[in-house]
């Protein structure tokens, strides 16, 4: 996939032959690079570094269709270097069909690959995110986030204050100290297992943020062990 000096040089050629201005040209070559783009392969112009995933490469694949290579190189094609992370993240949703939390996801990791943003950095502060697959129901999951009694098993005196939210499977809060914000989400994996993804944003630094996702990797393992034993006791 060309860099973009490379590709500017692609659009003026096109003009010569076509005779089409530069915009009609420049977006005839976006919308074959986004057909055009291999599965497999690993085109990039750039290296990727380790930390640039947020999750793995085949999450991703199995929710947008794509892996990280391949969205980097999309991204590239458009120009995504010369937006701001709202263009980005509106461009993948409105144009590519991606996911509304998965646009976030996709966005980041591409700033961080390009170099375009610390680790753990957002526009709004420092974000870090936790994950964790257990056996349990989606929505008694959930109830572990929700309701104080079953959280307070595994995430006793948790600084989290309820925030509104219409999202499936979706729970969000204020957190207290730091004051920040959290974003839990449910996905069901077949039919007993589930992935549990808590994002904690709006952290005011890196070094916050490094030790708030040892913690929730650490509480998310003390979770699965809750919720897993409430399933096996109930099976008896």
């Amino acid at each position: 996939m060309p860099t973009q000096k490379v590709f500017k040089q692609r659009v003026r050629a096109r003009m010569s032959k076509t005779g089409e201005s530069y915009t009609a040209a420049r977006h005839q070559l976006l919308r074959k690079a986004t057909e055009d783009v291999a599965p497999e392969p690993d085109t990039s112009p750039q290296p990727i570094p380790p930390d640039a995933y947020l999750v793995a490469d085949e999450s991703m694949r199995r929710a947008t269709g794509k892996g990280h290579t391949e969205w980097f190189a999309i991204l590239d094609a458009w120009g995504a270097m010369e937006h701001t992370h709202t263009e980005i993240a509106r461009w993948l949703g409105e144009t590519q069909g991606v996911p509304n939390w998965w646009t976030q996801n996709v966005t980041v990791s591409y700033e961080r690959a390009r170099g375009m943003r610390a680790r753990h950095q957002m526009r709004d502060g420092f974000s870090i995110s936790a994950t964790r697959t257990m056996t349990a129901a989606a929505d008694r999951a959930l109830e572990a986030f929700t309701e104080p009694a079953i959280r307070n098993r595994w995430l006793p005196d948790a600084p989290l204050s309820p925030r509104p939210t219409r999202a499936a499977l979706t729970a969000r809060f204020d957190w207290a100290d730091p004051a920040s914000r959290v974003v839990v989400n449910v996905l069901p994996k077949g039919e007993d297992k589930v992935l549990v993804s808590v994002a904690h944003e709006q952290l005011p630094d890196a070094e916050t943020g490094q030790r708030l996702k040892a913690s929730w990797r650490r509480s998310l393992g003390d979770l699965k062990v809750v919720l897993e034993g409430d399933r096996r006791e109930a099976g008896r």
